[in-house]
């Protein structure tokens, strides 16, 4: 009975525990306390800040570098765009052996036209080498420029040394600005043809002839059979002689102007050199009116 009693006492109590328990509120589970964020400090204002946040707003998420340039780019690259042509850049750095469109395009241009030397319009009149001819590049620029006739030895004697070619200056009554006047042409004489330039013939208008057809040798336009009556037509021929002495065979033969000197009376040099002056310049403008004359 006793035990009874115990058992009976042991339950009460647990049931009396259970009871309370169920009716005890369960607790919430703790909530992790959020930190508090620190107040930011104050910014200074910074245009490149504002256009770092603002760029996104002001090409509305479009891709496109509102920090870019067209400066230096070519209509054509501006059609394409930026992007494309910094593309086509790399991928030219990429294949250095493809020639570029600009290398090539330079390369296609023409060369520039090297102009051409201008020709000489100064006229050529040729003497005899000769010691025996009365016109020499001794005295020559005595007799055609001067109109005074002076022997090669006199010069020579006077210390005259001989040059490859003398420039004589003719002066000649003209009109100029529609008032009578005087001007000066230049004239080239020599005594070799070696020098001459197949173009330099055309400028040959004068050659004083001895009399032999060996002086004509190298001559272009001779005959075949070494005649030089052909360059007579494309050349003005003259022989100078004295007064008194018989004319050479050959010059007689040949379409010759036979020019005459005083051996004393200077004062006739001039007559007989203006007769050279006169039937030259008919022959330049007839034949060669192209030169100076």
């Amino acid at each position: 009975y006793f035990l009874k009693n115990i058992l009976a006492i042991l339950q009460s109590v647990k049931a009396h525990e259970d009871g309370s328990a169920a009716k005890q509120p369960q607790k919430p589970a703790p909530v992790a306390e959020v930190p508090k964020k620190k107040a930011a400090m104050p910014v200074s204002y910074n245009r490149y800040d504002q256009e770092r946040f603002n760029r996104k707003e002001e090409t509305e998420g479009f891709n496109i570098d509102t920090m870019g340039t067209y400066h230096g780019l070519s209509l054509d690259r501006v059609k394409e765009g930026v992007h494309k042509t910094e593309q086509k850049r790399s991928s030219h750095s990429s294949n250095q052996q493809r020639p570029s469109k600009s290398h090539s395009s330079v390369q296609q241009k023409p060369a520039p036209q090297i102009p051409q030397k201008r020709e000489s319009r100064t006229p050529i009149i040729i003497v005899p080498a000769g010691a025996t001819s009365l016109i020499t590049l001794f005295n020559c620029k005595d007799l055609l420029q001067d109109f005074r006739f002076v022997t090669a030895d006199e010069k020579k004697q006077n210390g005259t040394r001989k040059e490859s070619e003398v420039l004589i200056q003719r002066r000649k009554e003209a009109t100029v600005h529609g008032a009578p006047g005087t001007v000066t042409v230049p004239y080239r004489v020599i005594d070799s043809t070696q020098r001459l330039q197949p173009n330099d013939w055309n400028r040959v208008v004068a050659v004083f002839v001895q009399g032999p057809t060996w002086q004509f040798k190298g001559w272009p336009w001779l005959a075949s059979d070494g005649s030089p009556v052909n360059i007579f037509t494309k050349v003005k021929a003259f022989n100078l002689k004295f007064d008194g002495v018989e004319t050479d065979a050959n010059v007689k033969k040949w379409d010759v102007h036979v020019l005459t000197i005083s051996r004393s009376k200077r004062h006739l040099d001039r007559a007989s050199m203006l007769k050279f002056w006169e039937a030259l310049d008919k022959f330049i403008i007839k034949t060669k009116p192209q030169l100076r004359y």
